[in-house]
């Protein structure tokens, strides 16, 4: 079983920059996909960005590009997701997942594992 916990979340101004950090404990997710999703007040879950097993492949939505970026660390056994330029329409809850895969998906069905997730509030 893998457990899967955020950090890094809060309320910062347009403009600023945050990097969401994901933990896995339980066994080592070194060998899995990840991705980060996020979900505003009212809408459906939506994925953000999504990294392969080993990090050489990467998948960013059209809404973040250029502005998010994602990574990992294998021997840390942490995601981060770093976000730069941050948009009041930005803010939703972070959720961190993994999946059983090694290749990039964005298909939440994919996803076995997922976090609580955390609060990301951009101010205007």
């Amino acid at each position: 079983q893998v457990q899967l916990v955020e950090s890094g979340g809060g309320l910062v101004q347009a403009g600023d920059s945050l990097k969401l950090s994901c933990a896995a404990s339980g066994r080592t997710v070194s060998n899995n996909a990840m991705g980060w999703f996020r979900q505003a007040p009212g809408k459906e879950r939506e994925v953000v960005a999504a990294i392969n097993w080993s990090g050489s492949s990467t998948f960013v939505a059209n809404s973040v590009k250029g502005r998010f970026t994602i990574s990992r660390d294998g021997a840390a056994n942490t995601v981060y997701l770093q976000m730069n330029g941050l948009k009041p329409e930005d803010t939703a809850v972070y959720y961190c997942a993994a999946t059983r895969l090694i290749g990039v998906t964005t298909t939440q069905s994919s996803y076995a594992y997922w976090g609580q997730g955390t609060q990301v509030t951009v101010s205007s």
